[in-house]
């Protein structure tokens, strides 16, 4: 898909509260409109498989020349999912969103690529700077996702506000 095409589709959203806005329209985002506002946010959801059964979790990242970056620590399933790939990474998908939740109105995107451990120490050493964990646990790994698949929508009222 290019940044160009747009898709528009319009959806009914049931809402019983008073002054809902009834039906959105969701309006298919370029890839490059799509990164730009994962960049705008830092919390996410990366989407991995563990134990052959897909795993969720919340995370916050970075983004560094494209690619998404999120910090991890020793035992983390993604962290030795990561290293036994080696330089060719896992396939993972990362999620976000900025959705209000009174009018059901933003956007969402989701990436699909390839997630590795970051080796390089300098590199290393500028995330743990860039990015601060949000847990009381030591976060000595750093994953690196570059981008194969991007995707999003940004949900409007049907006559183009947001």
């Amino acid at each position: 898909m290019s940044d160009e095409s747009v898709r528009e589709i319009t959806m009914t959203v049931p809402d019983s509260r008073p002054g809902a806005l009834g039906p959105r329209q969701s309006v298919a985002l370029g890839s490059a409109e799509a990164l730009r506002l994962l960049a705008g946010v830092s919390v996410g959801r990366i989407v991995f498989t563990r134990r052959a059964l897909p795993t969720v979790r919340p995370v916050n990242h970075v983004m560094d020349g494209g690619a998404i970056v999120i910090r991890t620590h020793e035992g983390a399933a993604l962290t030795l999912h990561a290293r036994d790939a080696g330089a060719t990474g896992v396939v993972v998908a990362y999620e976000a969103d900025s959705i209000d939740p009174d009018t059901h109105l933003g956007w969402s995107v989701v990436v699909t690529g390839y997630a590795s451990l970051v080796t390089d120490a300098e590199e290393l050493a500028r995330y743990r700077s860039m990015l601060h964990p949000w847990v009381q646990q030591t976060m000595d790994y750093a994953v690196r996702i570059r981008p194969g698949l991007v995707t999003g929508i940004r949900l409007t009222v049907p006559d183009g506000t947001v």
